[in-house]
C-alpha cells in the first residue's frame, strides 16, 4: 500500500466515511476509491486535490510517509480532539491568527470572547 493510499484510508474512516460516500462526494468510483486506498493505482494531480477538498484535509498530508500520525504524536490528547471538532481549516485559521498576537492582545481576545459568549 502507498502512502497515499494510507493515508487516505486512514483519513477516511476518522471521518467515518465509507468507499462508497467518498467515491460519491469526489465523484469517483468505488473501485477507484477502492485501488487508491490498495496502493494499485496512483490518482494523478487533480484527483489528489479533489480528495483533499473532500476530506478537509491538506493535499500534502495524504502524500506524506507519515501522514498525520507525526503530526498527532506531537499533540496532547486534549488538544488533537479540539482540532477534530473544530475541523482542520478552523483550528489552523485560530491559530495562524492567534501565534501573531502579544500575549496581552492574546488574553483581550479571550476575554472579549467570554464576554460575548456569556451575553449570548
Amino acid at each position: 500500500m502507498s502512502y497515499l493510499g494510507e493515508n487516505l484510508k486512514r483519513v477516511r474512516e476518522e471521518r467515518k466515511m465509507s468507499q462508497h460516500e467518498l467515491a460519491l462526494q469526489a465523484r469517483l468510483g468505488m473501485k477507484t476509491i477502492e485501488k487508491y486506498e490498495s496502493g494499485e493505482q496512483i490518482p494523478n494531480t487533480q484527483t489528489i486535490l479533489k480528495l483533499s477538498s473532500v476530506l478537509d484535509i491538506p493535499a500534502s498530508e495524504l502524500l506524506e510517509k507519515d501522514g498525520m500520525t507525526r503530526q498527532s504524536a506531537d499533540i496532547d490528547a486534549e488538544m488533537a480532539k479540539l482540532i477534530k471538532d473544530l475541523g482542520p481549516k478552523r483550528a489552523k485559521l485560530i491559530l495562524r491568527t492567534a501565534i501573531e498576537f502579544s500575549e496581552e492582545e492574546f488574553l483581550r481576545g479571550m476575554q472579549l470572547l467570554q464576554e460575548m459568549k456569556s451575553e449570548i
